[in-house]
């Protein structure tokens, strides 16, 4: 973990990193350590079309898409790795400021790692690059599309874990198992290899390729 927080540098606050390794008192029990029972991921449906956004992305940071050696694992959290997922969770929502990429960049949609300001996807992005850093696996850490309550685009970052699928999600505090996200999953990236996606809806029009999102939490 040490060589790879020592490169993480340029958009991602290494302070910031540095920080929530520090202990905050008291571990927040884990789902696994609290004894819930396990609700199972999100089914998928077969292999589809990433969003343009993200194809992009990875052609600009081709190593932020690369395969990693481990394999699809989904892990047992300790209360430990809970709580740094709630504290990248809520740190990030806090220290970046929601904007369009419109007004960020100029173009309706446009992934990366924010510096001060950024879409939803970015938010996702930025915990995704966090947690990996601080020992989560890749394959647990899966960016996806969802529909909101108004049916509009957004982006989030799934946490595939041994007790199930959890959302982290920069309109609200708190990571919640996704049947309690209130979102419609269509999309995310495949545990097997982060540059393809998989469908979380069984109907193929519902699979859009680029994310029409709001800026706001």
């Amino acid at each position: 973990m040490g060589s790879m927080m020592r490169r993480m540098t340029g958009a991602v606050p290494f302070a910031l990193l540095l920080a929530l390794t520090a202990p905050a008192g008291a571990a927040t029990d884990s789902p696994a350590t609290r004894g819930d029972s396990a609700q199972g991921a999100a089914p998928t449906f077969g292999h589809t079309l990433p969003p343009v956004g993200f194809v992009r992305f990875c052609g600009r940071r081709p190593e932020a898409c690369a395969a990693r050696p481990a394999g699809a694992v989904r892990p047992v959290l300790t209360a430990r790795q809970w709580e740094l997922v709630t504290r990248v969770n809520d740190n990030v929502n806090a220290v970046v400021t929601p904007a369009s990429d419109e007004q960020i960049y100029g173009e309706p949609e446009h992934w990366d790692y924010p510096v001060r300001h950024g879409d939803c996807e970015d938010y996702a992005l930025l915990k995704q690059r966090y947690l990996e850093a601080l020992g989560l696996p890749r394959s647990a850490l899966l960016l996806t599309v969802v529909l909101d309550d108004k049916q509009e685009g957004h982006a989030v970052l799934t946490l595939a874990t041994s007790e199930g699928d959890f959302i982290l999600d920069n309109r609200r505090d708190g990571v919640r198992r996704w049947q309690d996200s209130d979102y419609t999953l269509l999309k995310r990236q495949s545990q097997a290899d982060p540059r393809e996606w998989v469908a979380l809806a069984p109907d193929p029009s519902m699979r859009g390729g680029t994310v029409a999102v709001r800026a706001a939490r």
